[in-house]
């Protein structure tokens, strides 16, 4: 039965209902006018019988692939301007090298190739693998722009302090985490009790972004932001206000951003440019500058390739060192911490809890 147009006791917006290609539809037109209502009408039926004759994967449109993907819990932050250039018409399988370069013009003109990059071709890429692992679109990869000339924001100690001050206790322990041990949001907010070393400052992290397990060391002054509140018996250390675990989803630090968000737009900083990510760039920063290792710096922060920490070996003035002692941010002193103990940090972590 071919899709037909009503109203509901004859009056407000048209809907359209009936049965094509075995699909059964009832739905609002949204509009109360008879023309647009038939265009609505016509529209909808043709697009069924598209699909019946092409398949889903060549009439897939990129609204709809974007609304499955983050019903499954894909990242949501930046897909709105997209979908704004795209409108509900563009389709997946005219998304490609040159529509890339014109929604970037479009949308992030004059920005840097970092943003474009994380901002336009990230979520796409992801939005298309996974298509791609359902049989729905093509395999494709987009020529990403370069960023090597763009400034990598790292936090200063008087900012990082102003931060610190201005934030709500239940974020301080995730801060400390970030700021004193280089971990991602993520890898911040699962840390659990019984990975963690009190007396050493240490803390096991086995799930990490590169799947590569590493163990994490902390300055006093990080220990006293994760002690910020009582820790617990067991479970994540970090926790959300009402006391609970944080669900975690993909995009890592989205737990706490709104947390995040005020407590930079109370120390002056804009949390446009200040992200939970950057205190990661903040401690490479900062651990660099004061130990001159950089075998310690892809270690403890996990890198897998020296030329994606190269950059923090150039970015410290010369004054950091002994501006972040001042204030307790000495990553100098960590491993006669760990030498003082009577009692070594464990080799295989989980096997015991430390209170």
């Amino acid at each position: 039965m071919p899709l037909k147009k009503f109203r509901r006791n004859g009056q407000g917006n048209y809907y359209i209902r009936g049965t094509v290609q075995g699909q059964h539809i009832y739905e609002s037109t949204g509009t109360s006018i008879a023309a647009q209502a038939d265009a609505i009408r016509i529209r909808r039926e043709a697009e069924i019988l598209e699909r019946g004759a092409f398949g889903k994967a060549k009439t897939l449109t990129l609204a709809e692939a974007a609304l499955t993907y983050m019903e499954a819990g894909g990242e949501a932050r930046f897909i709105g301007p997209i979908l704004e250039f795209a409108g509900p018409d563009t389709m997946i399988e005219e998304i490609d090298n040159a529509w890339i370069r014109k929604a970037a013009e479009a949308i992030y003109p004059n920005r840097a190739g970092n943003t474009v990059n994380r901002q336009l071709i990230t979520p796409i890429s992801a939005i298309i693998s996974m298509l791609a692992d359902e049989g729905l679109a093509t395999p494709r990869k987009f020529k990403r722009r370069k960023g090597e000339n763009i400034r990598t924001r790292w936090l200063t100690p008087e900012e990082a302090e102003a931060l610190i001050s201005a934030a709500a206790p239940h974020i301080l322990p995730a801060i400390g985490f970030m700021l004193g041990g280089g971990c991602r949001s993520a890898e911040a907010l699962t840390i659990q009790m019984r990975h963690f070393y009190p007396a050493t400052g240490e803390a096991w992290l086995p799930d990490t972004k590169n799947g590569r397990p590493r163990m994490i060391q902390l300055p006093d002054r990080a220990l006293e932001l994760v002690r910020a509140l009582p820790l617990p018996d067991d479970g994540p250390i970090c926790r959300t206000p009402r006391g609970k675990a944080y669900v975690m989803r993909s995009n890592g630090g989205g737990q706490i951003s709104g947390a995040f968000t005020k407590a930079c737009e109370a120390a002056g900083l804009d949390p446009k440019e200040v992200t939970p990510h950057v205190l990661r760039h903040t401690w490479a920063t900062w651990f660099y500058a004061q130990t001159k290792d950089f075998g310690g710096l892809l270690d403890l922060g996990g890198w897998q390739k020296a030329d994606m920490a190269q950059r923090y070996r150039k970015i410290a003035p010369a004054d950091l060192a002994s501006r972040l002692r001042r204030r307790g941010w000495d990553f100098t002193l960590l491993g006669e911490r760990a030498e003082a103990q009577v009692e070594p940090a464990p080799q295989a972590p989980g096997l015991r809890v430390v209170k």
